[in-house]
């Protein structure tokens, strides 16, 4: 979670003999969260990219297959929930940084 790279990127910065060190070693951690983050966004999940062209490739196949068109409705309502969980799980992970991190 958000908290928890915070608290990992403090933790590398004083670890680090130098500034420069420190600075490198956060720049580094930020580029592979950055790679992280785009490799997670392109999963098949609704509410990313990944479920949007999965939702395409289903949507041509249907197309294809009963010529008719998928109703946009319920991609929607499967986005929807899909953020809906998403936004759950965040809230789940955020709250078991700050608890570590005020235990432990």
């Amino acid at each position: 979670g958000v908290v928890g790279i915070v608290d990992l990127m403090a933790d590398v910065g004083t670890q680090s003999p130098t500034v420069y060190d420190a600075l490198m070693n956060i720049g580094y951690l930020a580029a592979f969260i950055a790679v992280n983050l785009a490799v997670m966004n392109l999963l098949p999940l609704p509410a990313l990219d990944g479920g949007r062209i999965f939702f395409l490739c289903v949507t041509w196949v249907v197309e294809r297959m009963f010529r008719r068109r998928v109703n946009p409705k319920y991609e929607n309502f499967i986005n929807a929930a899909g953020l809906a969980l998403l936004m759950a799980l965040m809230v789940y992970v955020m709250f078991n940084d700050i608890v570590r991190i005020v235990v432990g």
